[in-house]
């Protein structure tokens, strides 16, 4: 299946959780960021069991140091 995440077109597998995603996308530290699906914030918490679905459109926000 498909997913959009951050603008980019990735093909996974069926069930894929969003904590296997990260890792799929070389995101696996999980310090510093969030998840929405579909405009939806996904708690850090419920990365483990929600599952992606075709056509999801995932946007990944990575937080910077800066000042």
């Amino acid at each position: 299946m498909e997913v959009l995440v951050n603008n980019k077109l990735y093909a996974v597998q069926q069930g894929i959780t969003i904590a296997a995603l990260l890792q799929f996308i070389q995101l696996s530290a999980h310090k510093g960021i969030a998840v929405a699906v579909n405009n939806q914030v996904v708690p850090k918490t419920a990365w483990d069991q929600q599952q992606v679905e075709p056509a999801d459109n995932i946007t990944i926000i990575r937080a910077t140091q800066g000042g």
